[in-house]
């Protein structure tokens, strides 16, 4: 009767993990959904300014067809055009 218990937790165990692991895996991704990115974080307090954006590579694409290097750089262009371009997807412009 001891091996029941063990089988049970086991079983428990096995069971949890497999549905952790597979439903992130083959659960879809929409990138449509993600929020917009919050440009306000971005933009200078004073006019004379420097845009310090990080150098990390996670790609924005405006509807001017050109895909920015990430949030950052999209945000300061998009405040120095005076909000001409508007934000599209995450990811690369389609070309």
């Amino acid at each position: 009767m001891a091996a029941f218990p063990r089988m049970t937790i086991f079983f428990l165990v096995s069971s949890t993990l497999t549905h952790i692991v597979f439903s992130g895996i083959f659960k879809p991704h929409d990138i449509t959904r993600w929020p917009k990115p919050a440009c306000q974080m971005y933009r200078p307090v004073d006019p004379p300014y420097d845009a310090d954006c990080p150098d990390v590579m996670s790609p924005v694409c405006a509807t001017n067809g050109h895909t920015y290097q990430n949030e950052c750089f999209f945000c300061v262009e998009e405040w120095e055009s005076g909000h001409h371009i508007q934000f599209e997807k995450y990811g690369k412009c389609d070309k």
